[in-house]
């Protein structure tokens, strides 16, 4: 009675690998990874009412060569604005450790990334308003319209860059560029940063 109790659990026993190893896929299943970014640069333009550029462009930079967020000694310039003033920004970014050019591929994938502008220049009685101002249907933030106020309350503040990966769109608030709560949205961050601003 032992010799067949042992057999038909060894027979259980092989019956169950088989059918694990049968119903394991071979081909790992495709991780959503984020992008390395090394370099952000913000381009700024003063513009008219209706949008037209009157200003010099001029840039504002973050970089660290090991990935910023993941490195430990990054190098952030300060935004200086004017108050009452407008201004086209347009976002650049690379990898600089691939030779990669990660604006291309956020164009590219516009449905899947989209970016929050956050910290004291955007949220609460924040001196900064962001509209979004991308080509196509996608809402992204690489182009957009920052508005400062004529009379801000402060003159110095942190102006917080979010870029979101594989977040759902549709999610309510999610098309608010000061989402606090970009998180209920789903998704991963590629980049979170925070410049200092100081308005003249």
């Amino acid at each position: 009675m032992k010799m067949i109790n042992k057999g038909f659990l060894a027979m259980v026993l092989l019956s169950f690998v088989f059918l694990y190893s049968s119903c394991t896929s071979e081909d790992p299943e495709e991780e959503n990874e984020e992008e390395l970014i090394t370099d952000v640069t913000l381009k700024f333009t003063e513009v008219n009412p209706a949008g037209e550029a009157i200003g010099t462009p001029f840039n504002v930079k973050a970089i660290d060569n090991q990935g910023l967020g993941l490195g430990t000694t990054p190098t952030i310039e300060t935004i200086t604005l004017i108050k009452g003033k407008r201004y086209m920004l347009e976002i650049e970014l690379f990898n600089s450790i691939e030779n990669e050019d990660i604006t291309k591929e956020i164009k590219e994938e516009a449905d899947e990334h989209q970016f929050y502008f956050l910290g004291t220049a955007f949220v609460g009685s924040a001196p900064l308003t962001y509209t979004y101002a991308d080509e196509g249907s996608e809402l992204v933030g690489l182009k957009g319209f920052v508005a400062v106020a004529q009379n801000p309350g402060f003159n110095n503040a942190t102006f917080r860059l979010v870029l979101r990966h594989d977040l759902n769109k549709s999610f309510p608030g999610a098309n608010n560029p000061s989402f606090e709560n970009f998180i209920q949205a789903g998704g991963e961050t590629d980049l979170d940063i925070v410049f200092p601003l100081v308005l003249n």
